[in-house]
């Protein structure tokens, strides 16, 4: 299908959108309009953990459908509290905020770090650490938090209260901090950095410098969290507790859905009136919300991730091996998996589409990997099998 002109499109041009427009989905599969079939293996970027029109959570949708869609936060809505209740027993939170996408979540997050401090009388505490490469949304804040160059081109004045420093840099990290920190801000994995693992050692080094500063650890796992990496989130890895954390992406399964998380003492200054969302934590994000908990948290379901990740890396690794002129390595965690290239991704994505393979690019040079958490082997090999494809094809088209 032919996307239409920038000049006839009633919508902002701020998306380069291939030329497919998909009528229906199942499992990792997606058909387009004209009937194409793709193997999806960019899962909406993360998003759709348990692939397209999983029954279960077509059935949660539709119940709460039915009945009620939203009151709005100025009354109870039980469904946040029982999946409030549920992220906490299952992680290092005594709090959580909902919200309706990773962006809200991570102001969300940013404004309880700067509310904390506030709260114990040091307002001066107002600034947060941040790494080069991250990315934590499309807000202004968030913007300026990623620091990246190409978001912030055109949105000045910058908002203030960021210091970024290198990637993984212990000396650079020490020396950043200054009497007006609040915080330290990193993705256990960056996800549009191009699936780089921050080390465990350094997520616990972050950690040891909180506790010496009296600052507030905040985690992004909008992308690497709610199992893609075969635990419920990545820093579990690394045995560290965050005090705030953002996630989002596979939380609802493909329905918006944010939250932040955050422990009693840090939560503590977010009284009444100091936030707020119109949609966030509505009835039927609650319905999926919980759903997707209930088939996360299947016997078994988190090892199979990690099992099949494993399986995966190797299928890729090979690929790597065998074809150097094009793939350079390979890396990440789980089903959160980056293909290096030789040239630039966009290009290894527009192949891999030719081939009816779906990808999404990050940072300069690495192809994500990001596929439904319940790909079966058979699905995994068939994969694989078209990137191949798509790589010999290159190969001979570059030797002609």
């Amino acid at each position: 299908m032919s996307a239409a002109s920038p000049l006839s499109s009633p919508l902002y041009a701020t998306y380069a959108r291939a030329e497919l427009a998909f009528e229906r989905g199942e499992g990792v599969w997606l058909e387009t309009t004209s009937g194409e079939r793709y193997l999806d293996l960019m899962g909406g970027i993360a998003v759709n953990a348990f692939g397209h029109a999983h029954p279960y959570l077509v059935e949660a949708l539709k119940r709460q459908a039915e009945k009620l869609w939203h009151v709005s936060n100025i009354f109870e809505i039980p469904g946040q509290v029982e999946l409030g209740r549920r992220l906490c027993a299952a992680s290092f939170a005594d709090r959580v905020f909902f919200t309706n996408s990773g962006g809200e979540a991570m102001e969300c997050a940013i404004k309880t770090v700067r509310r904390y401090h506030h709260a114990k009388g040091q307002p001066q505490k107002n600034r947060i650490i941040t790494f080069e490469g991250a990315f934590h949304g499309r807000t202004l804040a968030t913007i300026a938090a990623g620091g990246q160059a190409k978001y912030l081109e055109g949105f000045a004045p910058n908002v203030e209260g960021f210091d970024q420093v290198a990637f993984a840099d212990r000396d650079a990290l020490k020396a950043a901090i200054g009497p007006e920190t609040a915080g330290i801000l990193i993705e256990p994995i960056q996800g549009e950095g191009g699936i780089r693992p921050v080390p465990h050692e350094f997520l616990r080094f972050i950690r040891e410098l909180c506790d010496e500063h009296g600052l507030l650890m905040v985690l992004d796992e909008i992308q690497c969290g709610m199992g893609r990496t075969g635990r419920l989130f990545a820093h579990e890895w690394a045995g560290v507790t965050p005090d705030v954390m953002a996630i989002a992406k596979a939380i609802g399964g493909g329905f918006p859905l944010g939250a932040c998380l955050a422990t009693r003492e840090a939560s503590e200054a977010m009284a009444v009136g100091s936030h707020g969302s119109t949609y966030g934590g509505n009835p039927l994000a609650m319905a999926v919300g919980n759903a997707v908990l209930d088939l996360v948290f299947e016997d078994g379901f988190l090892t199979e991730v990690s099992r099949k990740g494993l399986l995966l890396k190797q299928k890729l690794a090979r690929l790597v091996d065998a074809y150097p002129d094009q793939l350079k390595d390979v890396r990440g965690e789980g089903l959160m998996l980056g293909l290096v290239c030789a040239g630039a991704p966009a290009e290894m994505v527009a192949r891999l589409r030719k081939h009816g393979v779906l990808t999404v690019g990050a940072g300069h040079n690495v192809v994500r990997v990001l596929p439904a958490l319940i790909i079966s082997e058979t699905e995994m090999d068939e994969g694989v099998n078209r990137i191949e494809a798509a790589l010999r094809a290159a190969g001979k088209s570059a030797a002609a």
